[in-house]
């Protein structure tokens, strides 16, 4: 199956390396976490952009829908400091309760060999299908989602993301990364080889989620030849922005 030519047909994915591409970031996740989800707070975020006190040390990315030229989702990498003594990443900071060191010690690893995909937003435009809308990676009872001629050549915003998350990290050397979502994302991730492995008991965090990780080794070991080539679409897109990922 070929994914790379509908997604160079109908995405871009973009590295978030300025302030104004920030702010689109920080928007598109007040939309989906403020006004869409209720997740956040709005009146904590008076300029209608969603910041944590991790974006400081993260590396962004958006994709970019080619036939409207608007944005239909984000994710970011969060990067840990190794000179930093507070949480490394964000599931440290608020699901710490949840890890499992019987299976991965989070504090046995290196700070700067792991960092966490996190603050995955798609638009709403973007999740349409029912159920889709309540859920920022737009999954309903599939992964993915888009209108007719494009969701049948490429279905995949959540996954595009994801990859593009996947790409910063290879790029910046990571050994592993880390995720909070639902098991049923894992699953359905895990059916186009990502295999994330559960490391941690499921908690109520904005619906049932648990923490994953995945090492460099194993997303390669497992990917499916046809996402391997649309990593490399994707790496190809981020690296040749204006700009350094």
């Amino acid at each position: 199956m070929d994914l790379v030519s509908p997604y160079r047909d109908f995405f871009k994915l973009i590295p978030a390396n300025t302030e104004e591409l920030k702010h689109e970031v920080f928007r598109i996740r007040y939309s989906v976490y403020c006004a869409d989800l209720g997740w956040e707070d709005s009146a904590q975020f008076p300029d209608r952009m969603e910041i944590d006190t991790f974006d400081q040390q993260s590396k962004h990315c958006l994709l970019l829908h080619r036939s409207t030229n608007s944005y239909a989702g984000c994710v970011r990498l969060v990067l840990a400091d190794p000179d930093d003594t507070r949480p490394a990443i964000p599931l440290q900071m608020h699901c710490a309760e949840s890890l499992d060191t019987r299976i991965l010690d989070i504090q046995s690893l290196p700070r700067d060999s792991f960092g966490e995909i996190s603050r995955l937003a798609i638009r709403k435009e973007f999740r349409r299908r029912a159920g889709e809308e309540k859920t920022p990676d737009g999954m309903g009872e599939t992964l993915f989602s888009l209108q007719q001629t494009e969701r049948r050549r490429f279905p995949h915003i959540a996954l595009g993301l994801y990859l593009g998350a996947a790409s910063i990290g290879l790029d910046q050397g990571l050994d592993s990364v880390f995720a909070m979502m639902e098991p049923r994302l894992a699953r359905h991730l895990r059916l186009t080889g990502i295999q994330f492995r559960q490391v941690g008991e499921v908690l109520d965090y904005h619906g049932p989620r648990a923490p994953f990780h995945i090492t460099r080794d194993g997303l390669f070991q497992s990917l499916r030849p046809e996402l391997v080539e649309l990593l490399d679409a994707i790496k190809e897109d981020l690296n040749t922005a204006t700009g350094a990922v």
